[in-house]
């Protein structure tokens, strides 16, 4: 259903309003359904697994503010920890322990990270960590690899996923050239390319950024062979190895997608859940790396709202709720079995699909090509998803609003859910034909 103005009127009018006064109507292109057609609703509450709009309709909730809500809205023991944090003020301007015992979990929980610092967005992050890799090795070239979006950094602004991508825009006017001519843009799992860039260009190479599982071409998951040559071409030639886990770090286990993965990478980038939710960011890595940032030392990066002690408490009550009462299992079970749900679904309607998963992230690819980068998650079928979007949406599903984006399973989900979601997808691939 694309037209709300007769059976989501609310959210229509909340549309027409917003655009008069926000560019688009949306705060961020991800949220202005390009990739499903129609318009956005507009969220007037959520709680546990769901969200509800401004027409009262309830929806299963599988993006989770993109991820941070991995114990679900609104958790009483995060709510508890913000209001008592927010009554003893909401902003400093200077140091507090709550900055420290978040960091202190953080570096217990990452072994690759040895000392912490706080920003407040995962594009600040990733931002900071390119800034400070490029000052400790007085290299210049970054390399990233097409489909990986990793914030709106400049030097980063090329061949993005996420909401560039869905929108086709993954170079913004507004970037000079020159912030980019130092940036190398590789096929993601392209090996060969990996090792002729570094034969070529090594000695140039301050660092080759990532995520180590992407989620902003959909999900697609590394394969073995192209983690390990990472790891040993940047260790030869001095390159610092980049992990962007804004979205996968402590969402695919409490050590990150590294530690299911087994790596270990100079620098890491989180976002989203080491906040609860509230706008928060973070780099960290080795400590000798991490000493090269100002004041410890020369590489310049500030904030006022850094370590801001509502998200510090907030971040504190997420990491030990899910140190201390560990959803992984239930979510990889969960996952797995929407996994194999949706795929029953398709093969009996008779729809080309394919479902990338890992751990509690996942992606229900139309196209009967594997998707393995970002050529083969383009031959998906948007239009077909973009329907199937819809249909889920007027079941009490809220997916994605882009083919190129993962999907999260919470822990506020029920097997009930699970099995309501996936006789869901059955109906609404039917409704396909």
């Amino acid at each position: 259903m694309l037209d709300l103005s007769t059976v989501r009127p609310a959210s229509a009018a909340a549309f027409e309003r917003a655009k008069a006064v926000i560019p688009g109507g949306v705060n961020s292109p991800a949220r202005a359904f390009g990739g499903v057609g129609g318009s956005p609703l507009f969220i007037s509450r959520a709680d546990g697994p769901f969200l509800y709009d401004l027409d009262g309709n309830r929806y299963l909730d599988f993006i989770g503010s993109w991820g941070p809500m991995i114990l679900g809205h609104c958790h009483p023991k995060v709510v508890d920890a913000t209001i008592a944090a927010l009554k003893n003020g909401s902003s400093y301007g200077a140091p507090c322990e709550l900055e420290t015992q978040l960091a202190e979990l953080v570096i217990e929980a990452i072994p690759s990270v040895e000392m912490v610092r706080f920003v407040s967005s995962g594009t600040e992050a990733t931002m900071s960590a390119i800034r400070l890799a490029r000052g400790f090795t007085g290299r210049d070239r970054i390399v990233k690899f097409a489909g990986c979006y990793h914030g709106h950094v400049d030097s980063l602004l090329v061949s993005a996923g996420s909401s560039a991508l869905t929108l086709g825009v993954p170079n913004s006017p507004g970037v000079p050239a020159g912030c980019t001519q130092d940036t190398s843009v590789l096929r993601y799992n392209d090996v060969a390319a990996l090792a002729e860039l570094f034969a070529a260009q090594g000695d140039r190479i301050a660092g080759v950024i990532l995520e180590p599982v992407v989620g902003n071409m959909g999900l697609v998951p590394p394969t073995a062979e192209f983690r390990a040559e990472l790891r040993r071409l940047t260790r030869q030639h001095g390159a610092l190895l980049i992990y962007d886990e804004v979205m996968t770090g402590f969402r695919l286990g409490y050590g990150g997608a590294q530690a299911l993965l087994g790596d270990a990478p100079d620098l890491t980038c989180f976002g989203k859940i080491i906040g609860g939710g509230y706008p928060v960011g973070a780099y960290g890595g080795r400590a000798d790396v991490m000493r090269k940032v100002m004041p410890a030392g020369p590489v310049f990066q500030a904030g006022t709202l850094s370590g801001n002690p509502v998200a510090m408490a907030a971040g504190i009550a997420t990491l030990t709720e899910l140190k201390t009462n560990p959803p992984y299992a239930r979510l990889e079970a969960q996952s797995a079995r929407i996994g194999v749900g949706l795929l029953e679904a398709a093969k009996h309607a008779r729809v080309p699909v394919q479902f990338n998963r890992v751990g509690s992230m996942w992606t229900l690819f139309f196209t009967d090509t594997p998707v393995t980068d970002l050529d083969t998650a383009k031959t998906s079928d948007v239009k077909r998803f973009g329907r199937f979007f819809w249909e889920m949406m007027d079941r009490g599903v809220y997916l994605p609003c882009s083919q190129f984006e993962a999907a999260f399973t919470c822990g506020a989900m029920t097997d009930e859910h699970i099995e309501q979601t996936i006789a869901a997808a059955g109906e609404s691939l039917k409704a396909l034909k």
